[in-house]
């Protein structure tokens, strides 16, 4: 392998994990990080020849002016965020340096920034991606470093003017081609020094303490959040929401049949919207006050608090959205929050109840919510309080409101009286006599709700839900209209059900007296379930990257000072048992058993690899050294140059034999042909590995005893030397 081919393979693999860490943080936006992964592309692309054009000598220095100014300019005339400017200007100077180097220094101010990168991915993002970023570094740093420190102490010898044993100076650029300064032993070694290095980081990341980072985040801007929860519903625009795979949320339903249903419909709520023009659908009354708390736990209406002992209990990880809007289940009965247990600035997620029992909380981060629903063993609604006044509003209908809608409630729900059986009569004839449309024409005409019950007669949830809390409000019968998830697929890695944003839906809220709010979805059910358009092994491949990157935001993004001190607690229980036992505290634990089997493999493997390379490359430099070939080689040519001085052609002390071989040959010198060959000879077993015979060493000696006595005179009766 030649070194420098290696050397330059590794410090861009570097380069581009830091850079690549960065950009899946998230603190970019589409456009830049694109700019910065093509950047960082052509960068890569830069050949070390076109680096060194005098023309490119102070391309560095210019590009890195322009970049300053132009991120001066932002923070001056723009709302840019301080922090997202400096992560982007770490990004672009990577980028530079890259394409400008020249030489090892330049590679070792590459690692750094590199290394740099990585733990500025660690404050922004976190995620699976910067996971596989930083455990490629972990395998990768080591080779680059030391690698860098050879090329820079090589770059140094050079440039002192050191010289080898027959007193020649290092040749740099052919110890950068040569394949024999690293190994496949050489790169083994290094690369399993991760082992050791990862192991401790791995212990200093279990014991030391959880501290926030809110401190390095307050001046941070809002990175690009989930886009499609919105606090209106407009009968044009919502449904094409239907089409997005995004991933919302991680939902956990316990008592689930074995084998779990694939999909299931869970009808998490977000929010009501009450006030509806005849088009668009919103909040009559905006209002933010903060919620009812206890112990951790949030009551949804009044003083009624959940009982964990008691109801069934949904665990939901919810990705950044934005509206941050809490997502529950029908009976839930309340929530909590599931604190970070950090210490620092982080003191814990204010939840708020707005209007329509809507609950939002207030981020701290990008790093979405994890809380717990419980849920009504009784089926006992969440919402069973509306008063009079509320009555009028749930009610209220749009003034130009078509008479013939008003006509086909009333034809629909026959003799029904009660205002469950009307809402019952209602939901079947929309789910039987209806077809489901994202792309509905309905949508472009002046009176939507109309055109899509008597023209169309298809569209998407958002007209399904309209049509029945409408005309059962034509009934007198107080309605609402919830926009929220439907559900979710499951995922049998991670054992919980993927909800997507492509799962937004909209449906109805019935208030029934002595009830309380009760769900009704008009939606026909093939339509309402939830969707997946990746089916095979895509889907596999799906569901086996979410629940990795579940467990990695739970239990290392996610770490804090409870899980911590959880594990303490468990380790000290443990052991605290075994040491009661016979045997021993340790030895009980089959799991301290398999990591220190591990621990011990892996350290007597990288030994073994240690010594083994050690002592390779020591009978490699020996061989080198006392080779009897290569010593003879160096001392046969010692004579030549004896021998050359005497004939009055020396060679200098900077020049390289071969270099002064063609040199005299040039100047058509006598002896030039005799001294390129015995050079060439000298080469062969000073550096080819070419092995000098007896024979050919006593013809070597003669041949260079022929040249100290050859006396040599040009045509004008002068000596052939003074020509010279």
């Amino acid at each position: 392998m030649r070194f420098g081919v290696v050397h330059r393979i590794m410090t861009d693999a570097l380069a581009a994990l830091g850079v690549i860490a960065l950009v899946m943080s998230g603190t970019f936006n589409r456009y830049v990080s694109w700019g910065i992964l093509i950047g960082l592309a052509l960068a890569l692309m830069v050949r070390e020849s076109w680096q060194r054009h005098p023309a490119l000598r102070h391309l560095d220095t210019g590009a890195l002016l322009f970049l300053v100014a132009a991120q001066v300019v932002r923070v001056i005339f723009t709302d840019a965020s301080v922090l997202d400017v400096l992560v982007e200007f770490a990004a672009a100077l990577q980028v530079i340096r890259l394409a400008t180097r020249k030489g090892a220094a330049h590679d070792q101010q590459v690692i750094v920034l590199a290394l740099l990168h990585l733990i500025a991915g660690t404050v922004l993002g976190g995620g699976l991606g910067y996971g596989l970023c930083f455990i490629g570094v972990l395998i990768v740093a080591p080779g680059a470093l030391v690698l860098s420190h050879l090329r820079r102490e090589v770059e140094g010898n050079y440039r002192q003017g050191a010289r080898d044993r027959t007193g020649l100076p290092v040749d740099v650029p052919r110890i950068l081609r040569s394949r024999r300064v690293v190994g496949r032993s050489f790169l083994a070694v290094t690369c399993l020094l991760s082992i050791p290095i990862f192991a401790f980081t791995a212990i200093l990341f279990l014991i030391f303490p959880r501290v926030g980072l809110s401190l390095l985040l307050l001046n941070r801007g809002n990175t690009p959040r989930m886009i499609g929860f919105s606090g209106k519903v407009d009968l044009g625009v919502v449904g094409v929401l239907r089409s997005d795979p995004k991933l919302a949320m991680r939902v956990e339903v316990p008592g689930l049949p074995d084998p779990p249903p694939p999909r299931v419909t869970l009808h998490l709520r977000g929010t009501a919207l009450d006030a509806y023009d005849g088009r668009t659908w919103t909040q009559s009354e905006i209002f933010r006050r903060p919620a009812d708390t206890d112990a951790g736990l949030v009551a949804l209406e009044g003083e009624r608090y959940p009982d964990p002992a008691m109801d069934a209990v949904l665990r939901i990880d919810l990705e950044p959205i934005d509206p941050p809007v809490i997502f529950l289940p029908p009976y839930a009965t309340g929530l909590r929050l599931k604190p970070r247990g950090q210490l620092g600035m982080d003191s814990g997620t204010a939840t708020f109840r707005g209007a329509e029992g809507e609950f939002r909380y207030q981020p701290l981060d990008d790093r979405g919510l994890t809380y717990e629903a419980f849920i009504s063993r009784q089926k006992r609604s969440s919402f069973q309080r509306v008063t009079q006044a509320d009555r009028q509003r749930y009610t209220q209908l749009p003034r130009n409101l078509p008479q013939r809608i008003r006509n086909l409630a009333k034809e629909w729900v026959g003799d029904a009286k009660e205002p469950a059986a009307k809402a019952q009569a209602i939901e079947a004839r929309l789910r039987t006599d209806y077809r489901y449309d994202l792309a509905s024409p309905s949508g472009k005409d002046p009176q939507p709700l109309d055109h899509f019950l008597f023209e169309s007669k298809r569209g998407h949830c958002e007209f399904y839900s309209t049509a029945m809390a409408v005309m059962l409000r034509t009934l007198d019968v107080p309605t609402r209209n919830v926009t929220g998830f439907v559900g979710g697929t499951w995922n049998r890695f991670g054992r919980f059900y993927a909800v997507r944003q492509g799962d937004a839906h909209s449906w109805v809220e019935v208030f029934l007296d002595g009830k309380g709010w009760v769900t009704f979805d008009p939606t026909p059910p093939a339509d309402a379930a939830p969707k997946s358009e990746v089916q095979g092994m895509w889907a596999y491949l799906r569901d086996l990257i979410e629940a990795t990157s579940q467990r990695w935001d739970r239990h290392v993004v996610g770490y804090d000072l409870n899980q911590q001190v959880s594990l303490f607690e468990t380790l000290t229980s443990r052991y605290r048992r075994g040491a009661r036992g016979p045997t021993g505290g340790w030895s009980r634990s089959p799991a301290f058993l398999v990591i220190g089997l591990v621990l011990s493999v892996g350290g007597g493997l990288l030994y073994w690899h240690w010594r083994r390379s050690r002592a390779g490359d020591g009978e490699g430099r020996k061989s080198d050294a006392r080779s009897p070939s290569a010593i003879l080689a160096t001392s046969l040519y010692e004579a030549l140059d004896a021998a050359m001085g005497v004939q009055g052609i020396p060679r200098s002390p900077g020049v390289p034999p071969l270099k002064h071989a063609e040199l005299l040959q040039a100047l058509e010198h006598p002896l030039a042909q005799e001294v390129l060959e015995l050079t060439e000879i000298y080469l062969s077993a000073r550096f080819g590995g070419h092995a000098i015979t007896e024979a050919e060493a006593r013809a070597f000696e003669q041949r260079v005893k022929a040249i100290r006595v050859t006396e040599l005179r040009d045509p004008r009766g002068g000596s052939a030397l003074a020509a010279v």
